[in-house]
């Protein structure tokens, strides 16, 4: 028998709806200022997009209605903040599939060399930090593939985290993906999204060693990379 063809196909999704939310210039603003994690008043993210706050709370009524946007009150005040992670990554990679924006000032080239250095995606490292500390992880052997994308801990691994004041356990046992890779769309390298990359992160800056930035830009203390060298050890020096 045939198969069906056209938009009614079995297994087909209707695209259409989502991407053109994403589409629009004031609503996409929006996203992008959301996927640093924080959850942000309608006039703020009316500043954000450059529209009228009126015009800001219908894009906002859309947003959730689609189910990318969730509203936190607080007390009198209403947070809006991405539904999840999944959409902080289709964001990622439309990123990585859209031209460069102009860089029209020097405070526009700034941020932008400070989202390629160190930011947030939703709620891990991403940028040239984010792909080196995959690549640290990796190299000292605290993480091991499994499968194309996916990472496990090794005892080694668990280690390294428990020592960061990280309980793995609750990790591992998330519904969450645990530590997946994520191709970055400023360094076309990958760097790791999940459970794990989000507790790390937030210890990170916890203990000082990253600092919030502007919007989503992160910016590593001068001892940084110290710092990783010393918690980051092979697993013949732990052992010993």
């Amino acid at each position: 028998m045939a198969e069906p063809s056209g938009p009614a196909r079995r297994g087909d999704r209707d695209v259409a709806p989502i991407a053109a939310l994403f589409g629009d210039p004031a609503r996409a603003a929006m996203l992008a200022a959301l996927a640093a994690g924080h959850a942000l008043p309608a006039g703020e993210l009316a500043r954000v997009a450059g529209v009228h706050p009126a015009t800001a709370t219908a894009h906002l009524r859309r947003l959730i209605e689609a189910g990318l946007v969730q509203v936190r009150a607080q007390g009198r005040h209403r947070y809006h903040e991405l539904a999840g992670p999944e959409v902080a990554a289709v964001l990622e990679a439309l990123a990585r599939l859209s031209p460069p924006v102009p860089i029209r000032s020097l405070r526009h080239q700034h941020d932008a060399d400070a989202l390629s250095e160190a930011r947030t995606c939703y709620d891990h490292l991403a940028g040239r930090r984010g792909v080196q500390l995959r690549d640290r992880l990796l190299g000292v052997g605290a993480l091991q593939p499994v499968g194309g994308e996916d990472h496990a801990l090794t005892g080694h691994g668990r280690q390294l985290i428990s020592e960061l004041g990280i309980d793995p356990g609750p990790l591992v046992a998330s519904r969450r993906v645990f530590a997946r890779s994520c191709l970055d769309w400023t360094q076309r390298k990958p760097h790791l999204a999940g459970a794990l990359p989000a507790a790390l992160t937030t210890q990170l800056i916890t203990r000082g060693w990253l600092a919030r930035g502007r919007g989503r830009g992160l910016q590593a203390a001068g001892d940084y990379d110290q710092q990783l060298d010393r918690w980051l050890r092979p697993a013949r020096e732990t052992a010993g």
